[in-house]
């Protein structure tokens, strides 16, 4: 039983932590890092990868952690929007937004700021066409994109 426990352990960094679990087979990134890491920042949205509240980096790409299973996550360097709170990009970033008003009832801001962060780390100057596109995997239920836009447009 030992033996088939540390085969089905899974290691990853999380937000500069090294963390090894032993999830089940179709368990997902969002679940893991909920129920077995504490991140209570991965909002659990419509887990079908529609809305972006469960957005993280993996390996600083944004992905739906809701369409991830926690094994193909092995040796991967995963972030969530709290461990980007020291960074300044990601700061800026999220200056940015709140000062355009571009951050209201909080339900997309997580995933916003990790699809940000990721896109400014590879596209350091984007377009608003750029931007637009990137933001395509976040879900505004206030209708912010154009404040949005606007305000990641102005760091570029």
């Amino acid at each position: 039983m030992a033996n088939r426990i540390q085969q089905n352990m899974v290691a990853f960094v999380l937000n500069g932590r090294p963390f090894s679990v032993a999830p089940d087979p179709d368990e997902t990134l969002l679940e893991t890092l909920r129920q077995r890491c504490g991140c209570a920042d991965v909002k659990k949205g419509c887990d079908e990868g529609a809305c972006g509240a469960c957005t993280v980096a993996i390996d600083d790409v944004a992905v739906p952690s809701c369409l991830v299973l926690t094994v193909a996550c092995a040796g991967s360097r995963i972030v969530t929007s709290a461990g980007l709170a020291t960074d300044p990009l990601a700061r800026r970033i999220g200056a940015a937004l709140a000062e355009a008003g571009a951050v209201q009832c909080g339900f997309c801001t997580a995933g916003v700021l990790i699809t940000a962060w990721s896109m400014f780390r590879r596209i350091p100057s984007p377009d608003r066409d750029t931007i637009s596109r990137e933001l395509t995997g976040n879900l505004c239920r206030c209708g912010g994109y154009d404040l949005m836009v606007e305000a990641l447009a102005g760091l570029g």
